[in-house]
């Protein structure tokens, strides 16, 4: 099982757009963003909290990206991130 970072909103959307994704819309702390108007994930942007793993993970799923490339692309961005095990929070 590949394990997820912990993002918070701002870092998931830097992250989606540096792989191709484009805000959509904003409503509130809640932005849409896809690569096409069908598909558009909802990422929450709250200050100062993370996206809990399970929200995360279904983001990534519904992206149809793996947490792999997020996590390289955080990395070559010089963002240190602590990592957790996804099976742990089940």
């Amino acid at each position: 099982m590949p394990t997820l970072p912990n993002l918070t909103g701002k870092q998931l959307l830097s992250a989606l757009s540096s792989l191709g994704f484009q805000v959509i819309r904003t409503r509130g702390s809640h932005t849409s963003c896809g690569l096409s108007m069908s598909e558009r994930p909802v990422v929450p942007v709250h200050v100062g909290e993370t996206i809990a793993p399970g929200l995360l993970s279904r983001i990534l799923r519904d992206c149809d990206i793996s947490a792999r490339p997020i996590s390289k692309r955080l990395c070559r961005d010089s963002v240190t991130l602590p990592v957790r095990a996804a099976a742990a929070w089940r």
